[in-house]
């Protein structure tokens, strides 16, 4: 599935959903130290999934900095 934020902008396709949270594709990562693996996103900020898209309730500069890595630290 395609994750788009509020403001439309994409975060990368969906994985799955572990733990009431989405854990993104490795290649929606980033880079840097952050390039290559998963990058999760709070399950509270999703507003809406229709079809294959999953919409988030944040804009990019609210969800970039929600984003967690697999034991839960924030990215930033």
């Amino acid at each position: 599935m395609q994750g788009i934020e509020a403001d439309g902008a994409p975060i990368g396709l969906v994985d799955r959903v572990e733990d009431d949270r989405i854990k993104l594709v490795k290649s929606a990562s980033g880079e840097g130290h952050h390039e290559g693996h998963h990058h999760y996103i709070r399950g509270d900020l999703v507003a809406d999934i229709e079809d294959d898209v999953v919409r988030l309730s944040a804009d990019a500069d609210v969800a970039v900095l929600n984003e967690e890595e697999e034991d839960g630290r924030p990215l930033n």
